[in-house]
């Protein structure tokens, strides 16, 4: 049975009623209909009747009847149901599959579903705010919600995308109002915070989504799930992993003669997605803005109850302050408390130094008038000079430059581990272009998306490197005809061509969807990386640095400035020598490797006593535990450093270890300096990585450029800016459907945006009202 009363006596004059009711029989919308007809029938029979309940205009069965009939068939392209769903297929194309939160443990690889709920307030003066600034933008209480949580989130790390679900009622005629039944669905908000607007210009484009949502809500959300097919995880829901609801209809009320009685919430233990964020609002007997009271449900898996309660905080500090100054920047919105700040900026986070401006060339030219026959790069037997390679790079940057290739340009480069790869990317930087490395490795598919989507000026390769065809223009480097006009070129270092703002490198991450997105760094952030390098890793002139990882992957820029802006030696290496195990042993014994950045991952397959003593080894990208760490630090200089592509390469790193397990937190770079703090996680968090410092607006995936100005101004390629498609009048109700006639169609208040829900009506003052499922409304996937 969908309904199971149990009658507890507490005590002579206590009781409690439990109403077990499934969730396909009745939604939290049904709960005040439900209690009203209880009360109704209990006065009855106390009073020796039965209920006279005048029948209702329309019947469950009307509904799902009408819904069969309007949505139509899948296999008929002219069908509701089948342009709703391409809506939404279109819609959420490309949004990420799964949202970067704050987590304090890692994600396991089957979510148990267990929960826990923290509670919190917003008072009556910021409700009154939330009001007014609806009424002024012509949204509604939940749109305003909706945009400072994506606030909130994308400066935790979530970045600009942010997909938010949420609970409909689904009961777009008013002749559903009185009905017990389950009509919630399921839609997902995409709220896109690109561009650092303000939170004005944010709200607005969170209205117009979610109006095209709401005029896009009747087909089910499990069949969205199915059409826009995500990948699928047993460790998260699809699509999105935080709701958000607001309530705002009227309490569901026991009036029983005799009898005082009042709703209780029972504790489920449960948590369907990460997070839940739920908001109820309060109004005074004079319609007056009196409150809200929340929850926020998360997944013990995931979170602690102490950082639910650190978010419930932030939410309504972001919410404060957009209220107050809507017109700011949504990256202004302060995420921490005074406290928090202080931790961060002055106790932790005192990085700011100062340091001579430069480019990468300009650095490497430094070293190479200071010491011209000094090695700059190594591979196997052949050495080459400092000038050498200048003077190489010197005569291949005037050939690009004659080709077009300058400041804003970018060169794809997919030349092999040589000399020749080095010197490729040292005269693209010469000649005031970017290199955009391409992985011949890659499908061809994404080799072909990233020089379509890049548009670089050429293509630097070698005739034996096997590509797709595609339109970009290929420069040979071993094509004699090249060769020839490579030694005609003057030797002379060219003048400065690029500036501190302008991109040094552009790298494709794969993106959290899967499709790449192209990240431009600048010079801005070279010359502070190269100083931390020397400061914190002692390198110069006598020093050898591997060149470990692929040029494709932007902890080789990290290589690249490690050696070249220090004075010290690059070793490059074939890609079979770089096997982790004895052939890199063996590699790091006979070039006598000083310093090398290595993963875990490839620590793990070697023995400590296999690298060579007195070495600086940098741990990156991966959790670091301090066992790893006191274990590879015997006899070495070890340092854990991490940063997301967005920074010029690293952002955080520890104190040096040596012989001992290392310290826990990674503190900012120097060259971070001017980044705007974000979070501070809490140890452990993140699979491991300690106390990570993020940044925002959006630390890691999404990252604004305005966020990190010392580090080198970022600028994403592929970065979507979906166009809002017209949006239809709310769709007819089961009686303009046919069924039930005599009931009129409900009547639309003057003024109202025709494109508004139904049950989103302008009262209390101008308020709208967001009516949702309540608490229980289902989300299935």
């Amino acid at each position: 049975m969908p309904l199971r009363v149990t009658l507890y006596r507490v005590s002579e004059r206590e009781h409690v009623l439990l109403l077990l009711m499934h969730h396909i029989a009745a939604d939290g919308w049904s709960m005040a209909p439900l209690a009203r007809d209880l009360s109704e029938a209990y006065a009855a029979r106390c009073a020796d009747a039965g209920p006279e309940w005048e029948p209702l205009p329309v019947q469950y069965a009307d509904y799902a009847l009408w819904q069969q009939d309007v949505l139509g068939s899948e296999d008929d392209p002219e069908s509701l149901l089948s342009e709703q769903l391409g809506y939404w297929q279109q819609q959420l194309a490309g949004a990420p599959e799964l949202l970067e939160l704050p987590l304090d443990h890692p994600r396991p690889a089957a979510a148990s579903h267990q929960g826990a709920t923290v509670r919190y307030t917003v008072d009556a003066e910021l409700h009154r705010r939330l009001v007014e600034l609806a009424r002024d933008s012509d949204a509604t209480v939940f749109m305003v919600v909706q945009a400072g949580l994506a606030v909130l989130l994308s400066r935790l790390g979530a970045g600009s995308d942010i997909p938010v679900g949420t609970a409909v009622a689904g009961r777009t005629d008013e002749a559903l109002d009185d009905l017990v039944g389950f009509f919630v669905n399921t839609l997902v908000l995409r709220t896109d915070l690109s561009g650092d607007p303000t939170f004005r210009e944010l709200l607005a484009r969170v209205r117009d989504t979610d109006l095209a949502a709401y005029a896009h809500q009747d087909v089910p959300f499990e069949r969205v799930v199915e059409a826009v097919n995500p990948g699928r995880s047993l460790s998260h829901t699809p699509l999105f992993q935080v709701l958000l609801t607001l309530q705002s209809n009227a309490d569901s009320t026991f009036s029983i003669p005799g009898v005082e009685a009042s709703f209780g919430d029972v504790a489920t233990g449960v948590a369907k997605v990460d997070l839940t964020f739920y908001l109820e609002e309060r109004y005074t007997p004079q319609q007056a803005p009196a409150g809200m009271v929340g929850e926020i449900q998360y997944a013990v898996d995931l979170f602690r109850e102490e950082s639910a309660q650190v978010l419930a905080q932030r939410l309504v500090r972001v919410l404060e302050a957009v209220t107050a100054a809507p017109d700011r920047a949504v990256s202004q919105a302060p995420v921490l408390d005074a406290a928090e700040h202080r931790q961060l900026i002055v106790e932790r986070n005192a990085t700011g130094r100062a340091v001579p401006p430069a480019t990468m060339p300009e650095l490497f030219e430094t070293w190479a008038a200071h010491d011209p026959q000094a090695p700059a790069v190594v591979f196997e037997d052949r050495v080459l000079s400092y000038a050498e390679v200048a003077e190489r790079a010197n005569r291949l940057a005037r050939l690009l430059v004659q080709r077009g290739v300058g400041p804003e340009r970018v060169v794809a480069l997919a030349v092999p581990r040589s000399p020749e790869m080095v010197v490729a990317a040292l005269a693209v930087h010469k000649a005031g272009g970017a290199y955009l490395p391409v992985d011949p490795e890659y499908p061809a598919e994404r080799i072909a998306y990233m020089l379509d989507d890049a548009r670089p000026t050429c293509l630097l390769t070698l005739a034996g490197v096997a590509l797709p065809e595609t339109g970009c223009p290929r420069l040979l480097l071993d094509d004699p005809a090249v060769v020839a006009a490579l030694n005609e070129q003057p030797a002379t270092a060219l003048a400065p061509r690029a500036g501190l703002q302008h991109p040094a490198y552009v790298i494709y991450t794969s993106g959290s969807t899967g499709r790449p997105k192209g990240v431009e760094v600048t010079h801005a952030g070279v010359a502070s990386l190269a100083a931390t390098h020397a400061e914190a890793f002692a390198v110069g002139p006598r020093s050898r640095v591997l060149q470990f990882a692929s040029l494709s992957f932007d902890a080789a820029a990290w290589e690249l400035i490690m050696a070249l802006t220090t004075g010290a030696a690059l070793v490059v290496a074939p890609a079979p020598r770089l096997a982790p195990g004895e052939p890199l042993a063996r590699l790091l014994a006979e070039q006598r490797v000083t310093h090398a950045t290595l993963p875990p991952a490839a620590l793990g397959v070697m023995a400590p006593d296999s690298l060579p003593a007195g070495m600086t080894l940098v741990v990156a990208g991966e959790a670091c535990a301090p066992e790893l760490v006191g274990r590879w630090s015997a006899g070495r200089r070890m340092v854990n450093a991490y940063g997301p592509t967005e920074a010029t390469v690293c952002a955080t790193m520890s104190e040096p270890a040596v012989g001992r397990p290392g310290p826990a937190d990674r503190r900012p770079d120097p060259q971070c300096a001017r980044l705007r703090p974000g979070r501070v996680a809490a140890s452990g968090a993140r699979g491991g990585r300690g106390r990570a410092v993020r940044h925002g607006p959006g630390a890691g995936a999404g990252l604004s450029g305005a966020a990190w100005a010392d580090v080198g101004t970022v600028r994403r390629r592929s970065v979507r800016r979906a166009g809002q498609p017209d949006v239809p009048h709310g769709r007819p109700g089961p009686l303009a459907a046919g069924r039930s006639a005599g009931v009129p169609r409900p009547h639309r208040p003057p003024g109202e945006d025709p494109r508004l829900p139904y049950r989103t009506r302008r009262d209390r003052g101008g308020a709208q009202r967001h009516r949702s499922g309540g608490r229980g409304a289902g989300h299935g996937a």
